[in-house]
């Protein structure tokens, strides 16, 4: 063909239409673009060139990308000026886009592009996200409403309360806009709270700061940040009394404690505002305790006592003390009764006196005294002193948590002070005991509707009486059935906690719910017991309706083999697969046929074989019939059981318990249980003891026979067992001599003591002595016949060895001397 023929069939094969399709060509990808995240929107991101083979129109490049949000737009396509068949298409960024290298450091693109009439090609672009130079600022903070910050109005002073950015970067300036603020700006960006501190006084507070953020490059981001001051949390400090009065004897040595002053708040501290250089008395800064620098004398002294939070000193409260320093030259009052001790209803108003103390002083004169009551603040509050008398102030309420918390008691002491420049005063203890009342009546449950499954068990739980009563201690009752429990009300309910249970049969066909008269008793909320109130409530319970099903066992009959075990042992034999609806009913199994001898017996769901001495196999046939349910509602099935017993003595094959399973429903179901039998390991160890000995008794028998050329021992019989032995021989023909002639030898040994066989003659008839006769006849016949046993023995021994023959020639016959055996003699028949 040649060169020629080559290039034309090449030039041919370009210039037909459709005989080779090229693919676009997307030569730059994939590709790896670095973006910094301050690019600005709309910036070109990558150029990639696309290759047609074909310059008739712009293909078509489409973006993709897994990422659902990404900041970039549509391909844009423009044509290479120097090469009509490639084009460029453009990746820009977004308008509006922001590249947060923290959150997506890369990007994966996938362009799609495709010329006309040419195939569609894929590539990759991938666009990294790199940390910018430009100074960004948090999202809360840059926004136009600015963070919020809120803090409580007693916060320390200088105390940090926002970073305008969680991890500075070095270089920064922070600059504040606005002065107009108490608050500090640090040069690490830290908003302080005021050198003084917040007013605590002020209930609301609100402060705005603009802050300005600039690098050293120049480049800066600005936002605000709004403190908003709550009011503070904390228990303000005040004095339990605005004004202190204090009576004390002349004689008092230094630093001994005078009085002591007390205020709630937290972090307390006490100071002595007047005078201001107090030479008389000093405070303990912690305590509050007063006490005196010197030996007092008699004197008036004024005291300004601050107290005050040593976190927050603006925070502070301020009483006077009036110290005075009488002389010895009065007595203490003497008062009656000197102690009091008392019980008072709950119920009892406020304004009632409980006791009125009569007390005098040397002077005899009442208008001088002064009563005070002192003790704890919840003795102050329910009880006041005016004049001698102690009334109660507010009401006694022994039914609250705050009254148990103080064990239903409030302890004080009246402090009677002689007025003028008192000598000493006189101290009345008062313990005050609360007694209860039973003021209300229990109340009834919102909700006393019950409902129990008919098929419920004796004791079950049907529900709870939950009944109240406000009287301490809450909810303190008995509860009790009207009419109490029986066949028309089978329940009962527990006499504490309230609790229905069923003690009856339930039959919803007899009837569907019952209605209860329950009665609560308040308990314990009274001295007198014949206060306690109660109240009756009704509860209604409904039974439920259960379904009546038969047990159903599986299988429903089933055929057994087994080997009986030892007498006396106990041997399950199978378990019985039943069940019934609901499950919780209790099923109960009783054997009903097939019992006959009582070898049988069910152990709940579990047929046990009571094995005996039989010596033959024997197969029962047992019925059990199966019930669930209770009442007049039970229900029974039966399961018919195929046992065949093997006796432990006769030989068995292996498999000693088989199992034939039979379904009377669809799909048939045959299951078979082979058992292997292995022996325990005491039956193994006896019989191949017992195998020894047998074999050793066999190899001493064989030696024995073998042992021929012996002389002849003999054979000592025993009474024979026989009643009757009667033992014929035929007749040999007369003239014809013997098989063993003498004067032939045929092989066996023979006795010369028995009894001669070369003449023909009638084998003698044996017959034992009857019981009647005389004495003589009797043992005559016994003689007669235990010879003749011996002729008998000795003639059919042929076989047997000499030694063995020999033993025959000596008998012992109950006392008869030894004889031998005379082969003459004849006996015949007895009587």
């Amino acid at each position: 063909m040649g060169m020629h023929g080559h290039l034309t069939f090449l030039l041919l094969s370009l210039c037909v239409p459709g005989t080779f399709v090229r693919a676009t060509v997307l030569p730059d990808l994939p590709r790896v673009v670095a973006l910094s995240e301050d690019t600005v929107p709309g910036t070109r991101v990558a150029e990639v060139t696309v290759s047609c083979s074909n310059s008739s129109s712009s293909p078509n490049v489409t973006l993709d990308t897994i990422e659902p949000d990404h900041p970039f737009n549509s391909i844009a396509i423009s044509s290479d000026p120097t090469d009509a068949t490639t084009f460029r298409a453009e990746v820009t960024l977004r308008a509006g886009a922001e590249l947060d290298a923290r959150q997506v450091n890369q990007y994966t693109l996938s362009l799609r592009a495709a010329c006309p009439g040419e195939d569609e090609v894929e590539g990759r672009l991938f666009v990294r996200v790199t940390t910018g130079q430009v100074l960004r600022c948090d999202t809360p903070f840059a926004s136009a409403e600015g963070d919020v910050v809120e803090v409580l109005a007693d916060v320390a002073p200088r105390t940090p309360l926002y970073a305008v950015l969680r991890q500075p970067l070095g270089g920064l300036m922070f600059r504040l806009r606005n002065h107009n603020t108490p608050l500090t700006l640090t040069r690490r960006g830290l908003v302080l709270a005021p050198d003084n501190g917040f007013d605590p006084n002020k209930d609301n507070q609100t402060f705005r700061l603009e802050i300005e953020v600039m690098d050293r490059h120049g480049h800066n981001c600005s936002g605000a940040v709004r403190v908003e001051v709550l009011p503070s949390r904390r228990p303000r400090v005040t004095f339990l009394k605005p004004h202190w009065a204090v009576t004390v004897t002349e004689g008092i040595g230094p630093w001994e404690v005078v009085t002591r002053v007390y205020a709630r708040g937290d972090n307390v501290r006490y100071a002595i505002l007047a005078p201001v250089a107090p030479t008389l008395f000093t405070i303990d800064e912690v305590t509050g305790e007063i006490r005196s620098t010197r030996q007092l004398e008699v004197i008036r002294a004024y005291l300004l006592i601050r107290a005050y939070n040593a976190l927050h000193p603006d925070d502070h409260a301020t009483t006077t003390v009036n110290i005075t320093v009488q002389g010895t030259d009065r007595q203490a009052p003497r008062c009656v009764p000197a102690i009091f001790v008392s019980q008072v209803l709950e119920t009892v108003s406020p304004g009632t006196t409980l006791v009125t103390l009569r007390c005098t002083d040397s002077t005899s004169t009442d208008e001088c005294l002064h009563y005070a009551l002192e003790g704890p603040p919840s003795s102050h509050s329910h009880f006041c002193m005016e004049g001698p008398r102690l009334k109660v102030n507010a009401t006694l309420d022994y039914d609250s948590e705050a009254m148990a918390a103080l064990g239903f008691q409030f302890t004080a002491i009246i402090v009677v002070t002689v007025g003028g420049q008192p000598l000493q005063s006189t101290r009345v203890p008062v313990l005050v005991t609360v007694t209860p009342v039973n003021e209300f009546r229990p109340a009834c449950p919102s909700s006393a509707t019950f409902t129990v499954p008919e098929t419920a068990a004796f004791g079950s739980v049907v529900g709870r009486v939950a009944g109240t009563d406000r009287d301490y201690p809450p909810d303190s009752l008995e509860y009790s059935v009207e009419g109490g429990s029986g066949p028309a009300q089978p329940f009962s309910i527990d006499r504490r906690t309230g609790e229905i249970r069923v003690v009856g049969p339930l039959d919803s066909q007899q009837q569907k719910s019952y209605r209860l008269v329950v009665q609560l008793t308040d308990t314990h909320n009274d001295l007198d017991l014949r206060k306690r109130q109660s109240r009756l409530c009704d509860v209604s319970v409904h039974l439920q309706a259960v379904p009546d099903q038969l047990p159903v066992c599986i299988p429903e009959v089933q055929e057994l083999r087994i080997t009986a075990g030892s007498p006396g042992s106990h041997q399950p034999v199978t378990h019985l697969v039943c069940h019934s609806s609901p499950d919780s009913v209790v099923l109960t199994y009783t054997i009903v046929g097939g019992n006959e001898d009582g070898r049988f017996r069910l152990e709940g769901n579990t047929l046990v074989y009571l094995p005996n001495d039989q010596a033959r196999p024997r197969t029962f046939v047992l019925l059990v019939e199966v019930w669930g349910g209770s009442g007049a509602r039970r229900r029974s099935s039966v399961v018919a059981l195929v046992v065949h017993v093997t006796p432990w003595s006769t030989p068995v094959p292996p498999s000693t318990t088989t199992q034939h399973t039979t379904l009377p429903k669809e799909p048939l179901v045959v299951t078979q249980t082979e058992a292997m039998w292995h022996p325990p390991a005491w039956f193994v160890a006896v019989l191949t003891i017992s195998g020894a000995l047998l074999l050793a008794t066999l190899g001493c028998m064989v030696r024995k026979l073998l042992c021929g050329n012996r002389a002849p021992g003999k054979l000592f019989l025993g009474k024979s067992s026989w009643d009757v032995v009667e033992h014929t021989r035929g007749k040999e023909e007369q003239g014809h001599p013997h098989a063993s002639s003498p004067g032939q030898f045929d092989g066996r040994a023979q006795d010369p003591r028995e009894c001669p066989v070369s003449q023909p003659q009638e084998q003698p008839r044996v017959v034992f002595p009857r019981a009647e006769g005389s004495g003589d006849r009797r043992d005559g016949d016994q003689a007669r016949g235990a010879v003749t046993e011996c002729c008998l023995h000795l003639r059919h021994r042929q076989g047997l060895s000499l030694q063995q023959r020999h033993w025959g020639s000596a008998l012992d016959l109950k006392g008869l001397t030894r004889a031998p055996c005379d082969p003459q003699l004849h006996v015949g028949s007895a009587g």
